[in-house]
């Protein structure tokens, strides 16, 4: 079931990011999350797993809504930019920066210690959960506060360009 899940994540994110139409880059968005709320499943996490569910499929109708009302029709029906070597070359460098800073996160936790002391033990939620919502030294409450502001800001300004599409199209 694992293998099933990962070809299914790993192909739908790769069609994600590959494909020219909003609404398919959404679609497939969908199936990336629920793959990896099927993943949560078969670990045992319910928890988790249905907060993948209701949080994030939720957040792609959203998208869906977001991308239907702010995008224009001509680039819903497949009219796209091309994209020049300079952008390609910064994504690039820009995946790898990220992927540097989840190294660094993995290796400075100390449940990735603990784990590596005890393979034979899994890490228990709570540890995992006060890591994520905790104020201390390696803990990440404000690094999620920071991205709900930043989210908030992300809606404020679809907003705004929704709604100076509607006031030129009332003029």
């Amino acid at each position: 079931m694992f293998l099933i899940l990962a070809v299914v994540i790993l192909g739908s994110a790769v069609l994600c990011v590959t494909t020219k139409r909003i609404m398919r880059a959404a679609t497939f968005l969908l199936f990336v999350l629920f793959g990896v709320a099927g993943i949560y499943f078969l670990l045992d996490y319910t928890f988790l797993g249905a907060a993948q569910i209701s949080v994030y499929a939720g957040g792609v109708t959203m998208l869906y809504v977001f991308a239907i009302q702010l995008v224009g029709k001509r680039s819903l029906q497949g009219l796209v930019e091309q994209v020049r070597g300079s952008r390609v070359i910064f994504g690039a460098i820009m995946s790898l920066v990220g992927l540097a800073t989840v190294l660094v996160v993995l290796f400075k936790n100390q449940f990735i210690y603990a784990a590596a002391a005890r393979p034979d033990t899994e890490v228990p939620m709570e540890i995992i959960g006060r890591a994520l919502v905790g104020a201390d030294r390696y803990q990440y409450v404000l690094a999620f506060e920071l991205i709900s502001v930043f989210l908030l800001a992300c809606i404020i300004g679809g907003l705004a360009v929704a709604r100076k599409d509607s006031l030129r199209k009332e003029e």
